[in-house]
């Protein structure tokens, strides 16, 4: 029997005209479907959910990947095996930090502190488990509240209220952890201390944009630098005070597990405007002075160093510190010895504190350089797991006296929008003024097509964030706000050294091998980002073994965008399929037709002891 109707309305549409539908009805239902969310678990439970009916959406399904983009073929497991369940680790493994464990580090030797470096553990030895958080745990306090409490539950150590009560680093009050912004050295709080580095040096007018805290204890120095917005990159070991870098990273402040040891710093020459030292009870002058040498490399021409504290105006403070006065006049002699052969200028001396300048070009230091041994320059950036050297790191050449070695740089934030010298004098092979601009350009669209899936990406929920694989740092650039900060990771097997870029547009970064675990506790970002990082290591190590670290450093109700091509995306997200994380894929935000998609994922909230099933549904 037929129909009434037009004639037309039996004919078979056009491929085309299907296509835009399908489309058209994807991004409705994925609009539709995406919201944030409050109430689950006991943080402040904010949280990215997908509606099943867009579910497969950012693939469709009449595109043959498969044919277009290449085959599935890699390192990466057969999409078509049964999804794996991603177990909890046992409750012992809460603050599990594998390249820095305290059994394995005491079988390493204790010279030149040797064993409190990266020592990773051997494949045999890696936990394929998910860490889990304390009972109890919550989500931390938004910035700035941060800054002085911390709940006590996310990091349960009492040891540091009870060695420091008298230098005022913390106090413990209930179901919290106070940091009244005191120190070992500044007993009148941090923002006295930085009132008084800020009459010598330049740190109210931008031009101190990149600080390193080496020692940094739990980080209140860079924590109250923040509103010179400052931005500092904070120390320390991984000692017996247990939880130094874990209460850092809990206020919200930038820093990592580390330590002036027997290998170089992972950070590029010529990278920070201030150096700091307060009380770090490193040996400075030790090692024919290679410490103070490494603090030179990566300090910026015309960078400030301050030490405070011991052996500094010894004089009056040797019964006090309880030395000879004899031991630390030589260990005071030596540390100025070693700044003169470098060719630092000495600012000021006052009280316990001592500020001095490095020289902006090599015209200063001529005489110097035969009385030391210079480091090849080309080694300079080359630092990851490679050997300190007592020598030198040559200035980057100049053709007068006035002019700054390997460039000058703006205050902040005007440096933030203007192209970095490594850039502008052509130094990084590859890279130009107008890939630069262009790199920019492009993340910014990047970060506003996130902000329409995660809404709340700029609101300050994040405050921590990661980007696994910064490239020039645009995406950090792109989301630069007092809100937040951004741990921009170079890749150490990256095609290009950027690193020294992202430095001199007065952000922050370090090197990384993500075949290895970060340098930090668990739970320490709430952002992590990656871009490219699945395809970079398809070949290099496992794709679980990285999630299993972004899940180990990620907090609870944290989220996660991943960025690459749909072929890697696609084994990732089965993987994490395993994991306790809600998970979406979307199209590339300039339509289903770029084999390139990003993933989007919130880790559940869940604390030791839960046995809630880890397959996302």
């Amino acid at each position: 029997m037929a129909t009434k109707g037009n004639p037309g309305d039996n004919r078979s549409r056009s491929p085309l005209s299907s296509l835009f539908i399908v489309a058209g009805l994807c991004c409705f239902f994925y609009l539709l479907g995406v919201w944030q969310r409050s109430g689950f678990g006991k943080g402040d439970s904010i949280a990215l959910e997908i509606t099943k009916k867009a579910e497969d959406c950012g693939i469709l399904p009449n595109l043959e990947y498969e044919t277009h983009h290449g085959n599935q073929s890699s390192s990466f497991d057969d999409p078509n095996q049964e999804i794996k369940q991603i177990e909890p680790c046992a409750e012992q493994y809460v603050d599990y930090t594998p390249c820095h464990d305290q059994m394995r580090a005491m079988t390493f030797p204790r010279e030149n502190m040797n064993y409190r470096e990266r020592h990773c553990p051997p494949e045999e030895e890696k936990l394929h488990c998910l860490i889990p958080a304390p009972k109890g745990y919550v989500t931390p306090f938004p910035w700035p509240k941060s800054r002085d409490y911390v709940p006590f539950a996310n990091a349960p150590y009492k040891s540091l209220t009870i060695e420091k009560a008298v230098q005022n680093w913390v106090q413990y009050e209930g179901n919290v952890f106070r940091f009244p912004g005191g120190g070992t050295q500044f007993p009148n709080g941090a923002d006295a201390y930085i009132d008084q580095l800020a009459s010598v040096i330049p740190i109210d007018n931008g031009t101190v944009r990149t600080a390193l805290d080496t020692g940094c204890g739990v980080a209140s120095w860079g924590a109250y630098l923040f509103k010179k917005n400052v931005l500092t990159m904070s120390f320390a070991p991984r000692d017996s005070h247990e939880s130094q870098v874990q209460f850092a990273l809990e206020r919200g402040v930038p820093a990592v597990i580390g330590v002036l040891g027997t290998i170089k710093l992972p950070y590029p020459s010529r990278a920070f405007d201030m150096a700091h030292c307060s009380r770090c009870l490193i040996p400075w002058g030790a090692n024919d002075g290679q410490y103070m040498m490494e603090v030179d490399r990566v300090l910026r021409p015309g960078g400030y160093w301050v030490l405070s504290g011991p052996p500094i105006n010894w004089r009056n403070n040797y019964q006090a510190w309880q030395r000879p006065k004899e031991e630390l006049e030589e260990e005071q002699r030596k540390i100025e010895e070693i700044a003169e052969l470098l060719c630092w200028e000495k600012k000021h001396e006052k009280g316990e504190i001592a500020i001095w300048r490095k020289r902006v070009n090599n015209e200063y230091c001529r005489e110097r350089d035969s009385r030391v041994t210079l480091c090849e320059s080309s080694n300079a950036e080359n630092v990851w797991y490679k050997k300190m050297e007592a020598c030198v790191t040559p200035y980057p050449q100049t053709t007068n006296s006035d002019e700054v070695a390997g460039g000058e740089l703006k205050p902040f934030p005007q440096r933030l929008n203007t192209v970095p010298p490594r850039i502008a004098s052509g130094s990084v092979p590859g890279l130009s003024v107008e890939s630069f601009q262009e790199d920019n350009k492009l993340w910014k669209k990047h970060v506003n097509s996130y902000k329409r899936v995660n809404k709340i990406l700029d609101s300050g929920r994040y405050r921590n964030i990661l980007d696994m694989n910064a490239g020039l740092g645009s995406f950090a650039a792109a989301l630069e706000s007092p809100k937040l900060w951004v741990m921009n990771v170079v890749p150490n097997i990256a095609e290009q050294d950027t690193l020294g870029v992202i430095y001199e547009q007065g952000l922050i970064g370090i090197y990384h091998d993500w075949c290895e675990a970060f340098s930090t506790y668990p739970r320490t970002y709430d952002l992590i980002h990656a871009n490219g990082v699945f395809s970079l290591y398809k070949d290099k190590c496992n794709a679980e073994d990285i999630l299993l670290e972004m899940d180990r450093i990620l907090r609870p109700e944290g989220a996660v965008i991943l960025r690459d091509h749909v072929d890697v995306l696609t084994q990732v997200k089965r993987i994490a399929s395993g994991m306790r994380w809600n998970i979406k894929m979307v199209d590339h935000e300039d339509g289903p037709l770029i084999p390139e998609k990003v993933l989007f994922g919130v880790k559940k909230y869940w604390v030791a002891g839960d046995n809630n099933s880890t397959v996302s549904e």
